[in-house]
């Protein structure tokens, strides 16, 4: 049996710290939980690991642990075995229930979101969507989504679909996306606003139909893909709007298409004034590529503080955009919380505001650190008219420009840029924040 100092509670003056103490600790324990490791690929006893625990601090903190000890029905066993989760996830639901602390990561965050569920920790869980929100990325749009949808998170729900849209082509070359439902995958088809070329759309679809068929045992050749799809699916791509050769290298090989519907789509190519109809929809989808316009020269580490005040900056286009994000300076490891605006420059009115907690990344381009803030929706911007970008910033000292731009140009848009008079932090042209601004041509 372990020992313990005879006066160890007399070493923590405080609750926190003594029950921090007895956290997954022998130390009058009068339970235990047994669970799979999470890199164990056997759910045998060897590849189990076990957590001592103690019923009244689980008990006071769920109410689901609560009725397992206390209730009519109360648990006598002293060893619960729980094959629904892993022994790292559950070892961070009970350090939470000890400590008010989580160490949550990308690998565990789904299953602790799961057991803050289970065992009704509500804070626990709204710790988890947080985390989720600020790490929210092209690359794991799929994963988030679907725990989204099953708790009902509708805001996190929403989060994802906008990151999907604006980010589609990332989004469905992740490995998530081949282990979607069907019915995710026929809503990313369906969507209208789409920012990825179809014929990679098609890629993705086949990849996913692929995978599907081999999960059920068969073969996957053309028709067995075309069942699994089934014709919502394949109705909702947009063959018309590739060009020939993307057809023909492409979707033609693949025989997810039936004789009848390549023979249509051989003479829409063959004349493009021929009427036939068209088994497809063949109007482009809405969603734009984005582009980045870089107004920086150079940029410096360090040196840009917030101390309550505004950065702001005027911005006009020569031609109609819409502006789909504002990126933001930051440092390495940086979490900041900002307020971001556009207005009318010369009705002050406010045409959009998007606010959250983001952590900054290196850019690939320009290797400096910072974030991109986005709009749940693009902000149209009219051509040669005078907006300011404004943003109330919270945060460590960040990167800033050294040497900005008043003039660049990208996709044939002509941006100029000029100080605003909200800016009270010291941005400028010359210096400052907003490193770059997101947008796709109307």
């Amino acid at each position: 049996m372990a020992t313990f100092d005879d006066n160890w509670q007399t070493k923590r003056p405080n609750i926190s710290e003594r029950t921090k103490f007895i956290f997954n600790n022998e130390l009058l324990s009068d339970v235990k939980f047994v669970a799979p490791a999470s890199n164990s690929e056997s759910e045998s006893r060897k590849s189990q690991k076990s957590i001592p625990a103690h019923k009244f601090v689980l008990a006071i903190s769920s109410p689901v642990f609560y009725a397992m000890f206390y209730g009519e029905m109360a648990e006598t066993a002293s060893t619960i075995e729980l094959p629904d989760c892993d022994y790292e996830s559950l070892l961070e639901l009970f350090r939470y229930l000890y400590s008010d602390e989580v160490n949550l990561t990308g690998s565990n965050v789904m299953q602790v979101l799961y057991l803050a569920k289970k065992y009704l920790v509500p804070s626990l869980a709204g710790r988890c969507t947080e985390y989720l929100r600020e790490h929210l990325e092209a690359s794991n749009a799929f994963s988030i989504l679907p725990q989204a949808q099953k708790f009902e998170d509708k805001d996190l729900e929403e989060r994802c679909w906008n990151v999907i849209e604006l980010h589609t082509e990332e989004a469905v070359t992740s490995d998530d996306f081949v282990t979607l439902e069907r019915s995710i995958v026929e809503t990313v088809v369906k969507k209208e606003r789409l920012n990825v070329k179809e014929v990679d759309l098609f890629k993705a679809v086949d990849r996913w139909a692929t995978k599907e068929v081999e999960r059920q045992g068969l073969t996957p050749d053309g028709e067995v893909k075309r069942r699994v799809l089934g014709e919502e699916i394949v109705k909702a791509i947009r063959f018309p709007v590739m060009s020939y050769n993307e057809f023909a290298s492409v979707v033609w090989d693949c025989d997810i298409l039936t004789k009848r519907e390549l023979g249509v789509m051989i003479k829409h190519y063959g004349d493009a004034s021929l009427k036939c109809p068209l088994p497809f929809i063949h109007s482009p989808r809405s969603g734009s590529i984005v582009h980045r316009c870089y107004r920086i020269t150079s940029a410096q580490p360090t040196g840009w503080g917030y101390g309550g005040s505004v950065d702001g900056l005027g911005v006009t286009a020569s031609k109609p955009i819409a502006l789909h994000g504002v990126q933001h300076f930051g440092t390495t490891g940086g979490n900041y919380s900002v307020s971001l605006e556009v207005k009318d420059a010369q009705s002050g009115l406010s045409l959009a505001k998007q606010t959250g907690t983001h952590s900054s990344e290196k850019n690939d381009i320009h290797s400096y650190y910072g974030f991109d803030v986005m709009f749940n929706h693009p902000v149209h911007l009219e051509q040669n008219k005078r907006y300011e970008v404004v943003s109330f910033i919270r945060g460590p000292r960040s990167w800033a420009v050294k040497e900005g731009k008043s003039h660049v140009e990208v996709q044939g848009v002509k941006f100029s840029f000029s100080s605003a008079g909200a800016s009270t932090n010291g941005t400028d042209v010359i210096c400052g924040q907003f490193p770059a601004f997101l947008f796709s041509l109307r």
